[in-house]
């Protein structure tokens, strides 16, 4: 075959071979030139898709390029540092490409004996076989060298058993020191020493071990104890089992102690109580807190035996009698037994010093004060008699109150309680408080001798009343005559104990005088002396005045008897009756200038209307501006008129059910109650505007078939200023819409049926944007899905809404022309641009049906991972 030939075949079969080569990699036909069957060309690098002129030329199979157009890169296995350098028959040993495994392992002997597993990684790079990872070379795993261990070579842990082996060895001290651990100097296996080797020894050094005796045994070295060496405890090197009680060790001190013998005294044998371990001798006994008793005074200077006497430490009593019982029956100053004295010597004595001893008089039942705090002990305490003496002052001076004759005490029946007037300080100058008894002294008798009142030495039966001793003054008495007027025995109603005959009565008890009752003379209402039956009314005294009464007839218009509702006790004839209390009627306005007869005629007080049309009918049925029968209007006056005047009246008509607003409050009643007709007038603004709607041509408000709810843009105030709320329709007004005139849209005033989607308005839009072309790109006439009411450039896609692809996806960020760069046709992407042929093929070696065009890269990566 002549070259011209050959090179034709191999241009003809080139494009064929890629194509067929998805469908059967292994063969593919040759392609027939001139209708005759040709042979088959096999490939013979495996199930790849790559384009065999990415290493081929045209003009034979071998040699490949110079510089092939094939990137590893590719393939899911990039050639980094010394795999850059060798050949590719040197991992492709075979012409099927594919064969050739991944793993480290595979091509290269792992001389670990699969110690470290698989992943060769771990430890190596690509860079070079002996570049070991920084961890690996610096130890820095699970065990890091410190101390001693960096400076020993690798061997010296890894030898024998382990010579070799780095993964799975022990990284326990004992585990490599185990011949020390059993070291004859200081057994630790016999001592049960743990084998945490870091308990004591670090990696720094390893004999200069450190024992924390505290944290590992809970038992802290102190005092003595620290300077000890350990055989010391730790006889025989045995440190397990060691007590850590103080008597575990010195129970032979314990036992032997003979001051005091510890063993006979039951001593506990906590011996910290007393001891410490920097002094054992020097013991310190506190016999406040180990014998509850304290040693004060004089008992802190005597000797132990003194009190514990033949070394009794158990039974020795704790109070004073029992030690100083022999002190306290031979007392004679005074007789303590003879006189009872209780056998609690600290009521007067104390440990400072038995004598001189104090007794305080103030914790008995009887405290001395006074002249008693002077007085010698045996002048009360006869014949030392301190048991049965009493703590009244009667019971010690009962002669004193016999003898007594100023007054006389007895005869008199005084109390025998001479508190009462005497005191410890004076016994002669007593002092009675009259005030303390159910008679106070005031006034003129606070001077009186008491012989006046308690003649013949009565102090016992006296009264207390001022009758009881005034009776005489009483009957006597006849300014008034108290006894004939039956005046109360009450003295102190008008008299004082200051003075007797200025005496005051306080009528306000009985009877309040006010006004001109202030000034009348007592006989004129108390004629014949009575002051017992006097009525307290007005009507009881002045029924003669009130039956007299013609203007107006009390008595006739049946007016109620209590005069005070109108009259006063200052002056009768001012009358002043309040009509809205007591005619539940105020008189307001005009009403409050009338005679009374102007309403109440023929002295009619009970039945007078109080409505202002039983008053006022003629003046209803007359009124023709506007004539009320006719109209229908309410007989309640009240509604427009009032008191002040007639006339003029004022109707509110917020009242009504037709509240006046705006150019309402200005009409004439007349404007809109034409012929007088207030009942059947409409309240819709349309009831009234009916013309004013039909007539409407700006727009036509009949055609355009608008509400008659003239409210809606209208107001009371300006007709003509109508304005209309857009947001109340199915179509709110939002950005540029808002400005636009309304005939943009509703055109030839047609505001029916005007369409609410953005589409039929915006088609002629929709239909001549090339950029992109919307009707070729089949795109959806929704048009809110990428434009705003506020400006149509520029317009955006949501994420959600590009169904085709996702926009983040590569490079392109959001923006369409990276794929779509034919504008004026967005079905029309292209993938190529950015996924180059010489970088997608090989990722694709071996994929079934690969074709390297945008159209199959989307039929595989819809979602713009992989397919």
């Amino acid at each position: 075959m002549d070259r011209k030939r050959q090179l034709l075949l191999f241009v003809i079969a080139t494009p064929l071979l890629a194509g067929m080569a998805l469908q059967k990699p292994a063969e593919n036909p040759r392609p027939q030139v001139g209708g005759a069957p040709q042979a088959k060309v096999t490939n013979p690098h495996g199930p790849i898709a790559i384009a065999c002129q990415e290493c081929h030329t045209y003009t034979s199979w071998k040699p490949i390029r110079s510089n092939p157009e094939f990137s590893h890169d590719q393939t899911g296995y990039p050639l980094r540092g010394m795999h850059q350098k060798v050949t590719c028959t040197k991992c492709h040993t075979s012409l099927i490409f594919k064969n050739v495994s991944k793993n480290c392992a595979d091509c290269h002997a792992d001389i670990h004996r699969r110690q470290f597993g698989a992943n060769c990684e771990n430890c190596h790079t690509v860079k070079g076989w002996q570049v070991s990872n920084k961890d690996i070379r610096d130890h820095l795993n699970r065990f890091p060298l410190v101390g001693a261990h960096a400076m020993l070579a690798c061997e010296d842990c890894h030898k024998n058993a382990a010579a070799g082996q780095f993964v799975g060895l022990s990284t326990a001290c004992y585990s490599c020191h185990q011949k020390d651990f059993r070291t004859p100097v200081l057994n630790h296996v016999s001592s049960g020493f743990p084998t945490t080797c870091e308990n004591c020894h670090t990696a720094n050094s390893w004999l200069n071990a450190k024992f924390d005796h505290l944290k590992q045994t809970g038992f802290a070295l102190t005092g003595a104890h620290a300077t000890l060496p350990c055989t010391s405890c730790h006889v025989n090197n045995v440190f397990a089992g060691t007590p850590a009680t103080c008597f575990g060790c010195h129970a032979t001190d314990f036992n032997n102690s003979k001051n005091p013998p510890h063993v006979q005294l039951g001593l506990p044998h906590d011996c910290a109580t007393c001891h410490t371990t920097s002094d054992w001798l020097n013991a310190k006994f506190d016999h406040t807190v180990y014998a509850h008793w304290p040693l004060t005074g004089m008992h802190a200077t005597v000797q132990c035996a003194q009190c514990h006497t033949n070394n009794n430490y158990v039974s020795t009593p704790t109070d004073c009698y029992s030690c100083h019982k022999a002190d306290f029956t031979s007392a004679t100053d005074p007789n303590h037994v003879a006189s009872g004295f209780p056998t609690d010597c600290s009521v007067c004595h104390t440990t400072s010093g038995w004598k001189p001893s104090s007794f305080n008089h103030s914790a008995t039942a009887f405290p001395l004060t006074g002249a008693h705090t002077t007085v010698q002990c045996a002048q009360c305490h006869v014949n030392n008699n301190y048991t049965t003496l009493p703590t009244t002052c009667y019971g010690c001076h009962q002669a004193d109150y016999k003898a007594t004759n100023n007054p006389p005490h007895v005869a008199s029946g005084f109390p025998t309680d001479c508190t009462q007037c005497h005191n410890t300080t004076s016994w002669t100058l007593a002092t009675f408080n009259h005030n303390n008894t159910s008679f106070p002294l005031t006034g003129a008798h606070t001077t009186v001798p008491c012989a006046q009142c308690h003649v013949n030495n009565n102090y016992t039966t006296l009264p207390t009343a001022c009758y009881g001793c005034h009776q005489a003054d009483y009957n006597g008495t006849k300014d008034p005559a108290h006894a004939a007027s039956g005046f109360p025995t009450d003295c102190t109603l008008c008299h004082t104990t200051t003075n007797w005959t200025s005496a005051t009565f306080n009528h306000a008890s009985v009877f309040p005088l006010t006004g001109a009752h202030a000034t009348v003379p007592c006989a004129q209402c108390h004629v014949n002396n009575n002051y017992t039956t006097l009525p307290t009314t007005c009507y009881g005294c002045h029924q003669t005045d009130w039956k007299g009464t013609t203007n107006p007839n009390h008595a006739a218009a049946a007016f109620p008897t209590t005069c005070d509702t109108c009259h006063s006790t200052t002056n009768w004839t001012n009358v002043n009756f309040n009509h809205a209390t007591y005619a539940n009627y105020p008189l307001t306005g005009a009403h409050a200038t009338l005679q009374c007869v102007q309403c109440h005629t023929n002295n009619n007080y009970t039945s007078t209307p109080t409505a202002c049309y039983s008053c006022h009918k003629a003046d209803f049925t007359g009124t023709t501006n506007p004539n009320h029968v006719s109209s229908g209007f309410p007989t309640d006056c009240s509604i427009c008129h009032t008191t002040s005047a007639w006339s003029p009246s004022s109707f509110n008509h917020n009242n009504t059910a037709f509240p006046l607003t705006g150019a309402h409050t200005t009409l004439q009643c007349t404007q809109c109650h034409t012929n007088n007709n207030y009942t059947t007038l409409p309240t819709t603004c349309y009831g009234c505007h009916q013309t004013d709607w039909n007539g409407t041509t700006d727009p036509n408000h009949a055609s355009a078939g608008f509400p008659t709810t003239c409210d809606t843009c209208h107001t009371t105030t300006s007709w003509a200023g109508a304005t209309f709320n857009h947001n109340n329709t199915p179509f709110p007004l939002t950005g540029a819409h808002v400005n636009v005139a309304c005939n943009k849209c509703h055109i030839n005033n047609v505001f029916a049926g005007t369409p609410t989607d953005c589409y039929s308005c915006h088609k002629a839009d929709f239909t001549s944007t090339t950029n992109p072309n919307h009707v070729t790109a089949g795109w959806p006439t929704s048009c809110t899905t990428c434009h705003t009411t506020t400006a149509w450039l520029p317009a955006t896609l949501p994420a959600q809404y590009h169904t085709f692809f996702p926009l983040t996806h590569g490079n392109a960020n959001g923006v369409c022309t990276t794929c779509h760069t034919n504008s004026n046709d967005y079905s029309v992407f292209t993938c190529t641009n950015c996924h180059t042929a010489s970088a997608t093929n090989p990722r694709h070696s071996g994929v079934s049906g690969y074709v390297y065009n945008s159209v199959n890269c989307y039929a595989c990566h819809k979602s713009g991972g992989g397919g």
